[in-house]
């Protein structure tokens, strides 16, 4: 017959062992040190309370591991708004969504003022198309009310099988009241490397998450666009707007892509083996002409590493708005039972020595995002900076300022050549800009 342990039991053990209990030369005598007292009577008292709900709450069938799978997530949700507990079919669906597949509504979320916040809705899913935007507070799921909600309960809340429709209740800047939106949930599958010719010469690729083949298919897009280009590809304009990031080495990777030599991004931990270097290596198929880079306020963590390194080196001039400000790092640490855990373990920088963290990237020229046909709309996006808990910034000794310019400062007026993107004004603007590319240098 198989042996069942307590659990809160074992996880007092546990504490006792790991919070600093030593083992003296004269025989078992224990010696406690202040902080691992402190320890001890904090884990006791852990133990007492699911003692006292286990006999008194008013349902007796409250179950221990709940208690406990609880308690973690408050622990490490506590510490930032991007470390988080996952279970086990939480942590298979992040590593789907790495792949550019997973089953939800495509909307990246995080907490703000108690509630669940759309950071961005990426592009071409249901969250998108039903028009969800960034800043917006969702109040109910399904009628749930969300606040003081953590995120993985919103997110589970949200995802769910293909078809079937989530009711979010909004309440935006410029509602009186909040509103329904129906959003049915689908396969989400982010296409992460979008392509085509603005014109003969000036080809455009749209990153819209950074998974694993996105430097690959980098790679596939421009060929593709230098065979198209007549006679020869003259410029790329690298749209990274409302990209929310995704994994680092590819980030990393797309730097490279237009990038000989120099630093690209660094990291810097509690630990000295945290800390990494991530350099740009000379490849006979890079692109090395014009180069502008849109960034928007939904850009952030991976988008922030490409455009910081390309801003430094002076590889590319960066046009829009402000970033997101996302530059921590989040280390994935699976458990034995196939949970685990999202914990911010370092910070990353530009090559300058800039954080990103809670300040974001200024771009070389600043061309707001208002001129749209729905210009009339007010719209205060939600910023890294505004999160509860978020880190703070820490500079690196680096002076190096972004002079606030826009393209009147340089005579530039938007291009009215795009006519299928006559009501994307960033875009026209960075078209323009991308064909001046080799004047403004000098500026």
């Amino acid at each position: 017959m198989s042996k069942k342990l307590n659990i809160p039991l074992v996880i007092l053990v546990m504490a006792m062992f790991f919070l600093g209990f030593l083992a003296g030369a004269q025989g078992n005598r224990m010696v406690r040190n202040a902080e691992g007292q402190e320890a001890y009577e904090s884990a006791k008292t852990f133990y007492d309370v699911i003692d006292i709900i286990k006999k008194n709450y008013v349902d007796g069938n409250v179950k221990e591991k709940d208690l406990i799978v609880s308690a973690i997530k408050g622990m490490v949700e506590s510490l930032d708004p991007h470390s988080s507990f996952m279970t086990p079919d939480m942590f298979k669906d992040m590593q789907s969504e790495t792949k550019g597949q997973f089953e939800g509504i495509g909307a990246e979320i995080t907490i703000k003022d108690g509630f669940p916040v759309v950071v961005t809705a990426i592009e071409d899913t249901p969250a998108f198309k039903a028009g969800l935007k960034s800043a917006d507070h969702i109040l109910k799921i399904d009628g749930k009310p969300t606040r003081n909600m953590n995120l993985i309960d919103a997110v589970k809340l949200i995802r769910g099988v293909k078809g079937t429709p989530v009711i979010l209740t909004i309440m935006r800047e410029g509602f009186n009241i909040p509103k329904d939106f129906k959003v049915l949930r689908d396969v989400i599958k982010v296409k992460s490397v979008k392509y085509r010719m603005l014109d003969d010469r000036y080809g455009y690729i749209r990153i819209t998450q950074f998974q694993e083949r996105t430097a690959k298919d980098l790679d596939d897009a421009m060929k593709e666009l230098q065979t198209s280009a007549k006679p020869e590809l003259k410029g790329i304009l690298l749209d990274l707007r409302n990209d929310p990031g995704g994994l680092l080495d590819q980030a990393v990777g797309v730097s490279d892509k237009f990038m000989t030599d120099g630093l690209i991004t660094y990291i810097e931990g509690r630990k000295k083996e945290q800390n990494q270097k991530y350099h740009a290596h000379q490849k006979k198929d890079d692109f090395l002409g014009p180069l502008v880079v849109l960034v928007n306020e939904g850009s952030a963590s991976g988008s922030e590493i490409v455009a910081g390194a390309l801003q430094d080196s002076k590889r590319a001039i960066i046009v829009g708005t402000k970033t997101f400000g996302k530059g921590s790092v989040q280390t994935i640490l699976p458990m034995n039972d196939g949970s685990a855990v999202r914990l911010t373990t370092a910070r990353y920088y530009t090559p300058s020595g800039r954080s990103i963290q809670a300040d974001g990237i200024n771009p070389d020229i600043t061309v707001e995002n208002n001129y749209t046909k729905n210009k009339g709309e007010k719209f205060t996006p939600i910023k890294e900076k505004d999160l509860d808990k978020h880190l703070e910034g820490q500079n690196n000794g680096s002076n190096q300022k972004i002079e606030e310019k826009t393209p009147a400062d340089f005579g530039i007026k938007p291009d009215e050549t795009l006519k299928g993107d006559d009501n994307d004004f960033q875009l026209g603007m960075g078209f323009q800009i991308l064909k001046s590319w080799q004047a403004l240098r000098g500026k």
